[in-house]
């Protein structure tokens, strides 16, 4: 092999891994932009900080939270939903950028009230298959106003809800809690 062949070889093998190192960071920011837009818009996972979900959800279980669904319609009563704090919770120091994990039980325009050991919506007993106990405290009727939610914890006597510091506003939603994904023994639906 001449010289100026051996040059044209080595030329082109350091082309190839420079064209081969491009499309690889090229990928590299395709699935950077791609993660970052999915977890902003479509779906993020998140873990649950406390008992306050118990018995439906354990501390340290991991969730994928979906944010699409609500773009098209608002949460219903019963859906699991993730938001940030709102100003209440904010002046009682909590930092703005913390996720609630709680259930949704007012939505704008109902009557919330507790009675006796049952939550009451528009004056009839609310079905509670999913709590760990009867709330143990009563709670005066309140009507959801527009664009806000009643949100309660499952362990009602343990969670630091709308009974607490008010309604939720809707644009503090982040999402809805939809698949556990961890630990694996309670992997599925939520």
């Amino acid at each position: 092999m001449t010289p100026q062949e051996s040059n044209a070889k080595e030329a082109s093998a350091s082309s190839g891994v420079g064209r081969s190192l491009r499309e690889n960071l090229g990928l590299i920011a395709i699935a950077l932009v791609l993660a970052f837009l999915i977890r902003t818009f479509i779906a993020e996972p998140r873990y649950i900080p406390s008992d306050s979900m118990v018995p439906t959800l354990h501390t340290d279980d991991r969730l994928v939270v979906e944010k699409v669904s609500y773009y098209f319609h608002p949460p219903h009563s019963g859906d699991i939903i993730v938001f940030q704090p709102p100003e209440e919770l904010q002046r009682r120091g909590y930092h703005k950028d913390q996720a609630f994990i709680k259930r949704v039980i007012g939505e704008p325009g109902k009557i919330v009230a507790i009675n006796s050991g049952k939550v009451y919506i528009n004056g009839k007993p609310l079905q509670e298959n999913y709590i760990a106990e009867p709330p143990n405290q009563p709670f005066p009727p309140v009507q959801v106003p527009e664009n806000e939610f009643f949100v309660m914890g499952d362990n009602r006597n343990d969670s630091n809800d709308s009974r607490y510091w008010g309604f939720l506003p809707r644009k503090n939603i982040i999402g809805r809690a939809v698949f556990r994904f961890w630990p694996l023994s309670r992997i599925g639906f939520v």
